[in-house]
């Protein structure tokens, strides 16, 4: 269901937290309703608004922004002629459309990587598996810049810190999302931007781990062979009933989004079975503190 505005602003306490996406969801969920209890067809609904049925789709998907005449048109023809009841709906396509903070950054991003910044800011549930590097939400500034900065000029480098940076503030919101990371220990034995800026990213998972909405487990080496070796992933989960979970693999120059139920089944069980084989939170923070305590 859309969030109807009220006096106290959730609406937009909402949109400030989680982004326009998760609002773009859940009206396109609500203009799917509406067809379907009209018996509307996604070409007749394509039609009405001088588009096809793939725009449609797209429209209730939260796939692409909304243009005013094409609600007011969607509204008629689903027969909602109520004033207060239209106004509602125009006003939250209205927030659907603003921008999310890394648009501004949008030089500096693939399109592909904007649209999972828009999942990620939505999702009530993150889980990642990471086989390579501390995951991007979890690093420390100086770590994500000697990381970036092997693709990057140093301006660049500085800019694309400061998105990773502003990505993390998810973690200390006001109603911030479970976040759930299993890393391999070659990621932890890894050494990035030296002893000094490694033994802090270690130090940093371990205040990280103590926070009620984070879990961070080790893969240690000694659980041998397993499911996802080499390839590293992310499940994202939403509050919203209209999206499924979705699958996210990254690669140098594009990404992958999955999310048919043979591909989900298939990523949550690998997943399920990865934070079997790893140490156990409290077990995998004291491996981190031996290990910074080395460097």
């Amino acid at each position: 269901m859309i969030a109807e505005p009220d006096d106290d602003g959730r609406v937009q306490s909402v949109v400030a937290e989680r982004g326009p996406t998760v609002l773009r969801i859940a009206l396109g969920g609500q203009l799917r309703k509406l067809r379907e209890s009209r018996s509307i067809t996604r070409e007749a609904a394509g039609d009405a608004i001088r588009g096809s049925h793939a725009k449609i789709s797209r429209l209730e998907l939260g796939r692409t922004g909304f243009k005013e005449r094409d609600i007011r048109d969607l509204l008629t023809l689903y027969g909602v002629i109520d004033p207060a009841e239209r106004e509602a709906f125009l006003d939250l396509a209205r927030q659907a459309n603003e921008p999310g903070w890394w648009h501004r950054y949008s030089d500096l991003l693939p399109s592909w990587f904007g649209t999972y910044l828009g999942l990620e800011q939505a999702a009530r549930k993150i889980r990642t598996y990471e086989a390579h590097l501390v995951p991007g939400l979890l690093q420390t500034p100086d770590y994500a810049r000697a990381v970036l900065a092997l693709g990057s000029d140093d301006a660049d480098t500085d800019r694309r810190v400061a998105v990773r940076q502003r990505r993390q503030e998810l973690l200390f919101r006001n109603d911030p999302p479970i976040v759930w990371a299993v890393i391999d220990e070659a990621a932890v034995h890894r050494p990035v931007g030296g002893p000094r800026v490694h033994r802090e990213q270690m130090e940093h998972l371990i205040k990280l781990a103590d926070l009620p909405n984070v879990t961070i487990q080790v893969l240690p080496y000694s659980a041998g062979e397993h499911a996802a070796a080499g390839s590293s992933f992310s499940i994202l989960r939403f509050a919203e009933p209209e999206l499924p979970d979705i699958v996210y693999l990254e690669h140098l120059t594009s990404a992958l989004y999955l999310d048919r139920r043979q591909d989900l089944a298939l990523y949550l069980s690998v997943m399920d079975r990865l934070s079997v084989q790893a140490l156990p939170p409290e077990k995998s923070v004291e491996l981190l503190a031996r290990y910074a305590a080395e460097l």
